[in-house]
């Protein structure tokens, strides 16, 4: 159905996902589904959420983990619907974007009706689903920044991918052979990668082999240009040991916050270590690396994470959901408002 026409500012009842305080943890949250009025301000745009993800960073703010997140608020940062209320020539648009902020300092993307800059959003590709446009935000924004950050990996680079079968590893496997490198994959036990690639993934198994020796194996002695370690603290070494000379780590997480540090070996292989915050970028600053990333959608060299049917679930099974995240699902979560 096309959207309806309504005039700037007008006011929408959107039914929301409330926080009204952190939680102890997962299982104690309380969310409740309440209706709020929404409007835009000027440059703003009102949308109808269509599909929201689920991310771990949602339930990480929701159980205090985040001093700086707001209560009460409705959480979510990933979104996919239509704009209702926008400037001129906006409405009717298929939309998606994410956020750094939305669902932590400000209310988020849980609802039926969600309001966002202009500037954030991203035109949805029409051969991808809601929920495939919703799941696409947090992970594919995380290893763009990081690839972007470190250097796009170009044809004959060699990326190794610390965690490949998360989320944000099969984003960066995915941007990474996008280029034209040659990816490696690390898994904690037997199994092969998951996700789509654009060239043959190698797979290496850390929990019976020693990954830095295996590494210097597939790349006659050089090591990965690019490390990107979606996990921290426990692969800090092994992708240490990994790198090329003048290699770059990428650092999106952390178990211990401390690492023993050999600053010699880091000054003579000339190496970098890029940290990477998403929670740092605004609804705009996400938007533009979104953008980034739409002609390879365009292309089929990306694809969206494919969402399973029982990992979709309506607003008031909320709780539902951020424990399915919070038990370290392999599906991407995904709410669906209506």
């Amino acid at each position: 159905m096309k959207p309806v026409s309504t005039p700037p500012g007008q006011t929408v009842e959107a039914r929301c996902v409330r926080l009204a305080a952190k939680a102890e943890n997962p299982a104690s949250l309380a969310p409740v589904v309440e209706t709020r009025a929404l409007s835009r301000a000027e440059n703003e745009l009102l949308i109808e959420v269509k599909a929201a993800a689920v991310n771990p960073s949602d339930v990480k703010a929701a159980t205090g983990l985040m001093s700086y997140a707001v209560f009460p608020r409705t959480p979510g940062r990933d979104y996919a619907g239509v704009v209702i209320d926008g400037p001129a020539g906006s409405i009717g648009r298929e939309v998606f974007g994410s956020s750094g902020d939305l669902g932590i300092r400000r209310d988020g993307t849980h609802a039926t009706h969600l309001v966002v800059e202009a500037d954030a959003v991203v035109e949805k590709p029409k051969s991808i689903s809601w929920e495939e446009a919703a799941g696409i935000g947090v992970p594919f924004v995380t290893a763009m920044e990081g690839l972007r950050r470190a250097g796009i990996p170009k044809a004959g680079e060699t990326v190794l991918v610390m965690g490949v079968n998360g989320k944000v590893g099969q984003a960066a496997v995915q941007i990474a052979s996008w280029h034209g490198a040659r990816v490696i994959g690390v898994v904690r036990k037997d199994e092969l990668y998951e996700g789509h690639a654009n060239s043959k993934v190698e797979i290496i198994n850390a929990s019976v082999t020693d990954v830095a020796a295996r590494v210097r194996e597939f790349t006659d002695g050089k090591g990965a240009d690019i490390v990107f370690n979606t996990v921290g603290d426990p692969y800090f070494q092994a992708a240490h040991k990994s790198l090329a000379l003048r290699g770059r780590q990428i650092l999106i997480a952390a178990v211990d916050r401390i690492v023993q540090f050999n600053i010699l070996e880091f000054y003579r292989g000339q190496h970098t270590y890029v940290g990477i915050d998403t929670l740092g970028l605004s609804s705009v600053a996400t938007g533009a690396v979104l953008r980034e990333l739409g002609p390879g959608f365009a292309s089929g060299h990306l694809k969206p994470f494919p969402i399973k049917p029982a990992a979709i679930y309506p607003l008031e099974q909320a709780k539902a959901a951020f424990i399915a995240v919070a038990g370290s699902s392999r599906d991407r979560v995904i709410l669906r408002p209506v």
